[in-house]
């Protein structure tokens, strides 16, 4: 043990003294550099034009080298230019552009003051603008996938757009893990869902593709974000329009193995915005087989068993979702916003298992050979309510509530304020309190097949609890610029306070306070490429299935349950990383990683000839338990890369590499290599139809006691639109020549080794059709969209606008 705590020191002083010498020759590289600031206004007006597109093209070559676009109150700043003579060219539609000829920059700033535009005189009733968002966006805490430009995700579910993720995994039954860390913290619009409390596999897939506009994956949150979740946060964002006008979406899928539909309404005239959606699906009958063979040893009568299981499990899920929200700007920054969302999803399945019991001597004979069946089957129903209630003064985040029901079961209420203040150019100052208010009761009725063939109550089976929690937090962090606006970067520090109590048997939870630091800091050599640093602290508190210690004994072979001494987990993470992009669309990221986390939370199996439970007896059973066992280290990293290889071809990849080792006392270290990695392709045909090809494969892993199964997909989709983008109608197949992702896994102790094969359906075809409609209207500055919202590629607009233009 002081080998590795020696081992950890000297890696951490290695990375902070990298990170030193990193930095110092970044200073020595961009002392040199200046900066372009100043404002657009309307000419006639005199208002201020947010959103206005500013380009900065060399003297003598014309060649765009930079560009912003302006803020809320119309200023833009363009940092880390060379020295040189430029021209500054502003640009908004319905205006006339403006240049400004030989800026000259040297090694101070330079303010251009108020660029005046002019209204044009030559206007359209309508014309078409051409939008699109980059698939991967890479910020300085985030990436950024854009889903509504995923192809091959189309029919599909909000696992399907997982996968495609940048530094995600999703293995064949929905588990989801970031950068090889399954704890993370899911959000829906930046907030926490009631979706999400009992099956995250189950809410995953209740949500459609079609209704997801982005995912981001905030790796290491500042101290803003709630410190839960050693891997990180994933934020789905839902789509929604803030463009003036009425317009909206209808969706709809059908396949073989997935069918769902949703439709979205957006309404906003002047500062009132309505939006309303509805969405469902339903993953239709699918029959997994599995076969388990367990060998195991009895040193007190020195006996062998052998435990053979053949059996096939038929699945069905099903879910919908609803919502309205309302938007109302008090002022130009002033905002008031609610929200109300219900949620229900189900599941049910019907297991049936072959089994054969073999005990014999070790010189072979046989003392019992023990044929039998087990019959086994469940029932989810969820039914979620979510709301919230927002209020941003002054356009900044102020008190926010929300609260989710979900009836008999489990109820929370999130209660924030958050408040922020600039402190100059760059610089902000933001700190708030929140308080996180859970309370949980569960039933559970198990009935057994009796001797007569009929069912009876299962007193073993049977239970009920009431769990709560209450966290407590406070935070404060800092945006800031350093070294000439060299350096820019996010510091902050968040305390969080834990008390849970549960009327489980016997149990006291002991209460628990944490304090979690986060730091990145970024340099942009230029509007090209960047540099980033960052260092999270952050922990994975036990949930009430971890923490009940109820025994399952649906099979009893085969026993779990829950463990309330369990202490949550600490993790701390490492990141630099690089991006670049490039002229014709290409763009590149590259991170190297370091993670670990002490009080690792992990599940051990050990095996029991015999075990007594609530006075009964089971024979030849594995009882899994969940434990804080020791401590996790990886090592490795990560590549995103798009390459635009010809106008009409594209690719796209990322892979995840690294090294996991698991330090256990009383075990042996376990040390194992992780590669997950993907391929797309997109072709454009022209006439509006585009095909995409996606490949993705995950490897085996080794645990503590064995090996998790790799797994490997592949899909094919095409799209073709018509009524002038309007409309769409498209195909796609998942692993269109294979039925099964057929997976073997191995699991082991001291006195057993177990082998299993799993074949899991995962063939699929479907069709999906989509439509918009509605016009949206852009009349003024408050009301033209950011960078891509609001729009899709195609989307017809109306407006006044210029002579034909293409964004």
């Amino acid at each position: 043990m002081l080998r590795a705590n020696c081992n950890e020191k000297m890696i951490l002083r290695r990375v902070f003294l990298s990170t030193i010498l990193i930095v110092n020759f970044l200073l020595i590289l961009g002392q040199s550099r200046g900066k372009i600031s100043g404002s657009v206004v309307n000419a006639t007006t005199r208002e201020a034009i947010n959103y206005a597109s500013i380009t900065l093209l060399d003297q003598g070559s014309g060649k765009a080298v930079n560009g912003a676009l302006t803020d809320t109150n119309g200023v833009f700043v363009l940092k880390n230019i060379v020295p040189g003579n430029y021209i500054v060219k502003a640009e908004f539609i319905g205006f006339k552009t403006f240049s400004r000829n030989n800026v000259v920059v040297g090694s101070k700033n330079v303010n251009l003051g108020v660029l005046l535009l002019a209204p044009s005189s030559a206007y359209l009733k309508e014309v078409t603008v051409t939008g699109s968002r980059p698939l991967v966006e890479n910020h300085i805490d985030k990436i950024v996938y854009n889903a509504a430009n995923d192809l091959t995700s189309q029919s599909g579910v909000a696992l399907d757009v997982l996968k495609k993720v940048p530094s995600v995994s999703v293995d064949v039954d929905g588990n989801v893990e970031l950068e090889g860390d399954p704890n993370i913290r899911f959000l829906i619009n930046g907030k926490p869902s009631t979706i999400f409390g009992s099956s995250l596999a189950d809410a995953l897939q209740s949500i459609p593709a079609s209704q997801i506009q982005s995912i981001e994956v905030i790796t290491s949150p500042g101290a803003k974000y709630d410190a839960s979740g050693t891997g990180g946060i994933i934020n789905i964002i839902l789509k929604e329009s803030k463009v003036q006008g009425i317009n909206g979406t209808l969706n709809a899928s059908v396949g073989t193995r997935l069918e769902n539909g949703s439709f979205n309404l957006n309404v906003r005239r002047n500062k009132l915005g309505f939006n309303a959606f509805f969405s469902g699906n339903e993953q239709l009958n699918t029959t997994t087989l599995t076969i388990i063979n367990r060998q195991s040893s009895n040193a007190t009568d020195d006996t062998l068993t052998n435990l053979y299981q053949n059996g096939s499990t038929a699945f069905r899920r099903s879910g919908y979702q609803t919502g309205v929200g309302v938007q109302w700007d008090l002022t130009s920054k002033d905002k008031l916003s609610a929200s109300f969302n219900y949620n229900h999803f189900g599941n049910n399945s019907n297991g049936f298992t072959n089994q054969q019991q073999q005990v014999s001597g070790t010189a072979g004979n046989v003392y019992s050979n023990i044929v039998s069946t087990l019959n086994s089957g469940s029932r989810v129903s969820e039914n979620a309510v979510d709301w919230s209630l927002d209020y941003y003064p002054g356009g900044i985040p102020g008190a926010t509530g929300s609260s989710g029901n979900s009836p008999g079961t489990d109820k929370e209420t999130d209660i924030s304020m958050d408040y922020s203040q600039p402190l100059g150019k760059g610089c902000s100052l933001e700190t708030g309190v929140k308080g996180v208010f859970e309370w949980l009761t569960n039933v559970v009725m198990t009935d057994t097949l009796l001797a007569d063939k009929t069912y009876g109550s299962n007193a073993n089976q049977s239970y009920g609890f009431r769990y709560s929690r209450q966290i407590y937090a406070y935070y404060i962090s800092s945006s800031f610029t350093a070294f000439h606006a060299f350096l820019e970067g996010k510091a902050g520090l968040r305390y969080e306070y834990t008390n849970t109590t549960a009327d489980f048997p016997g149990t006291h939870i002991p209460a628990y306070g944490i304090l979690s630091p986060s730091v990145v800091v970024s340099h942009k050599f230029d509007e090209t490429q960047s540099i980033k640093a960052s260092y999270s602290y952050r922990i994975e508190r036990p949930d009430y299935g971890d923490l009940n210690p109820f025994y399952n004994i649906s099979d009893p072979h085969n026993i779990s349950t829950g463990n309330p001494g369990l202490k949550p987990e600490q993790g701390h993470r490492y990141e630099l990383g690089y991006n670049r992009t490039f002229g014709n669309g290409g763009d590149i990221y590259i991170a190297a990683l370091y993670r670990y986390n002490t009080e690792d939370i992990q599940s051990f199996s050990t095996y029991y000839s015999s075990l007594v439970i609530n006075g009964a007896t089971y024979t030849d059973v594995s009882l899994t338990e969940r434990f804080n066992l020791g401590s996790q280290r990886f090592v490795g990293g990560n590549f995103f890369g798009s390459l635009s290889v010809t106008p009409a071809l594209s690719l796209r990849s990322n892979i995840n590499i690294g090294d996991r080792s698991n330090q256990n006392p009383g075990l042996p270290t376990v040390s194992g290599f992780i590669f997950r990695g993907n391929l797309n392709a997109t072709y454009k045909f022209g006439h509006d139809l585009i095909a995409e090809v996606f490949g993705n494969y995950n490897s085996s892993q080794k645990t503590i006691q064995g090996t998790r199964p790799a797994f490997g997909f592949y899909t094919l989709a095409v799209r073709k639109e018509f009524f002038h983008k309007k409309a769409s109608l498209g195909f796609t197949a998942t692993n269109p020549f294979t039925r099964y992702v057929t997976q073997r896994s191995i699991l082991y102790g001291t006195n057993f080794y177990q082998t299993g094969i799993r074949e899991a359906p995962y063939q699929s075809f479907g069709l999906t059709l989509s439509f918009k409609f509605g016009k949206l209207e852009f009349k003024g500055k408050e009301h033209a969209p950011a960078k891509g919202e609001g729009m899709d590629d195609g989307a017809v607009i109306s407006a006044d606008l210029p002579a034909p233009l293409r964004i």
